[in-house]
C-alpha cells in the first residue's frame, strides 16, 4: 500500500474550512490556534486551545480529526499545546472583521474603549464581565441601545 504525503500548506487550507464551534464565523485558522502541521508518516495537528478550561478544546480537536478524515488522511495525531498561552493577539484581521460584523466587538488594548459593532460608537458601558461564553462579555451602547458582546483580551 502506497501512502500519502502531504503537505503542511496543503493541511492548512483544510483547516481554514474548520469552524469554530462556540462562533461558528470564525474558523480555527481566523482564531490562531493552529500552532503547527507536520507531515511525515502521517498528519500531526498542534492546537493551542484559546484558555485552559476552554469546553471547546475537545470539539475542535475532533472537527480538525474529522475534516481531515473527510480528506483521506489515515493517521491524524493532535497535540494540545499549552505553552506559549493563546492570546487574542493570534486573532487574524480577517477574523477580527468576521467578529465585528457579527456583532461581537474584537478584542482592543485595554486602554481603548470598546466600539460598539453596530454603530461604530465608542460610547459604549460594561454590563457583565461575564457573556455567553468565559471568552466574552456583554456591553450596551448608550448610542443605539444595542447589547452585544465583547471578545475579551486574553
Amino acid at each position: 500500500m502506497v501512502e500519502t504525503i502531504y503537505k503542511p500548506e496543503q493541511i492548512l487550507e483544510w483547516l481554514s474550512d474548520v469552524a469554530d464551534p462556540e462562533i461558528p464565523v470564525l474558523t480555527i485558522m481566523d482564531l490562531g490556534i493552529v500552532r503547527d502541521v507536520e507531515c511525515n508518516g502521517g498528519v500531526t495537528v498542534s492546537l493551542t486551545p484559546t484558555y485552559s478550561g476552554c469546553p471547546a478544546t475537545e470539539a475542535i480537536e475532533a472537527s480538525v480529526v474529522a475534516a481531515l478524515e473527510e480528506r483521506g488522511v489515515a493517521k491524524i495525531n493532535i497535540r494540545r499545546v499549552l505553552a506559549p498561552a493563546w492570546t487574542t493577539d493570534w486573532i487574524s484581521q480577517e477574523g477580527r472583521e468576521k467578529l465585528r460584523v457579527y456583532g461581537i466587538a474584537p478584542p482592543q488594548r485595554r486602554d481603548r474603549p470598546i466600539i460598539c459593532p453596530r454603530c461604530d460608537s465608542s460610547n459604549t458601558e460594561l454590563v457583565s464581565e461575564f457573556g455567553s461564553t468565559a471568552c466574552k462579555a456583554s456591553y450596551r451602547c448608550v448610542d443605539c441601545l444595542e447589547p452585544f458582546e465583547y471578545f475579551k483580551c486574553l
